[in-house]
């Protein structure tokens, strides 16, 4: 009896070790018990604060997040190099979807830069010549060409325009350039239409904020850039969490298998997400870390 006993606890014992194992394996959970092991985050009106800055416990829940075995990347319409800067004391533990997924970053490594066609871009250029109220912004990946004066242009968070440059013509051909925006003086979503009508086989056209239009070039995007983290860090879809707010979030949150949607953020964004959290004033997502890191935390003791 003593050594069926005995044999009975070291199963018991054995099973306890195996459920503790797991538990360190998976890191933490999703709805349903899916494993987390990538987090997405879009920054203006979502991670940043209200005035455009990284909230300073951030970077404390970054590291804490690599140290429970769960990647961040930043997914964003802002250049690497901005994107760099504002992570600067984690910019080494993180991994980075920049220019609306033209610019990808793995562990440090550029591991994809989606060129614009110059051919592409001399024809949108005509396009927007035909409209007094859009003003057309190219990037490479220094600096910003604005195709009109700069009075023209109205800032906003994430088209904070650096390293401004007038133009008169689009840059040389051996130009590089990765991202491309359009201001708009007025109604945002009717030239957006008329954008995708004249140039849909191009480009996709994504309001963002509240004058701006991203001009995304067909088959890139914030998703795509994902899909090239994700493959090299071995996640699937089920096992990542994306944050956003704005219409250039639409592919990823879509793909991956828990999208969030900031309270703030566009009506469409909300109901493809179906899971809305507070606002990036309130910094909701800050609040989201932490409780995936706690429940980490709860499966470890």
């Amino acid at each position: 009896m003593s050594g069926l006993f005995t044999r009975e606890t070291h199963r018991t014992m054995a099973a306890k070790r195996r459920i503790r194992t797991n538990a360190r394996r998976m890191g933490r959970h999703g709805k349903g018990g899916n494993m987390i092991k990538l987090i997405a985050s879009d920054m203006d009106g979502t991670l940043l604060d209200g005035e455009g800055n990284v909230p300073p416990e951030t970077f404390d829940l970054i590291k804490r997040l690599r140290t429970a075995g769960i990647g961040f990347v930043t997914s964003s319409g802002r250049r690497f190099d901005t994107l760099q800067e504002l992570f600067a004391p984690v910019s080494s533990e993180m991994d980075f979807v920049a220019s609306n997924g033209a610019q990808v970053v793995v562990a440090g490594q550029l591991v994809d830069r989606e060129v614009f066609s110059h051919a592409a871009l001399r024809r949108l250029k005509n396009v927007t010549d035909l409209f007094d109220g859009l003003h057309l912004v190219v990037f490479d990946r220094k600096i910003s060409y604005l195709l009109d004066d700069e009075e023209r242009f109205e800032r906003e968070l994430d088209k904070n325009l650096p390293n401004p440059l007038r133009v008169r013509d689009l840059p040389r051909p051996d130009t590089s350039i990765i991202k491309a925006s359009i201001y708009v003086d007025d109604a945002v979503m009717d030239m957006a239409y008329i954008l995708e009508r004249e140039m849909g086989e191009d480009f996709v056209f994504a309001p963002s904020g509240r004058k701006w239009i991203d001009v995304m070039q067909r088959g890139v995007s914030k998703a795509t850039g994902i899909k090239q983290v994700m493959a090299a860090r071995h996640a699937r879809a089920e096992e990542v969490v994306a944050f956003g707010d704005s219409m250039n979030d639409y592919e990823i949150l879509r793909y991956v298998g828990h999208p969030r949607a900031m309270s703030n953020a566009r009506y469409a964004i909300k109901q493809i997400s179906g899971n809305v959290i507070g606002t990036n004033a309130d910094h909701a997502v800050q609040a989201e870390l932490r409780k995936l890191i706690s429940q980490f935390d709860a499966h470890e003791a």
